[in-house]
């Protein structure tokens, strides 16, 4: 089986504490459908820097990202079909999903 990053683009935070309890219930049930294919359940990104090929660093581009999981499947429409479940998705965001390359 290959691995595969979901990489989440928008979303956000809930507003109320009741709402975050039930976004943080979502993404726990999500999880727990996926059972074993969940390599690294991920974590949600802050601030970023971006280092240019000439050696500069400025502040992020603003791409979107706003996290990650990585899951194992046996196929790169396997791995969009669990991320079509996503919690993300109900709050307007989107998931893509790549296939990792083992070279190391």
């Amino acid at each position: 089986m290959a691995k595969y990053v979901l990489a989440y683009k928008g979303g956000g935070m809930a507003a109320t504490e009741a709402e975050q309890q039930a976004a943080m219930e979502a993404w726990g049930a999500w999880f727990g459908s996926l059972g074993s294919a969940v390599v690294d359940g991920g974590n949600p990104f802050a601030t970023s820097k971006v280092v240019a090929s000439d050696g500069s660093v400025s502040d992020g581009d603003g791409s979107g990202l706003s996290g990650y999981s990585i899951v194992e499947a046996d196929s790169l429409d396997a791995a969009a079909g669990m991320a079509k479940g996503c919690p993300i998705l109900s709050g307007g965001g989107a998931v893509e999903v790549y296939e990792t390359i083992n070279v190391m």
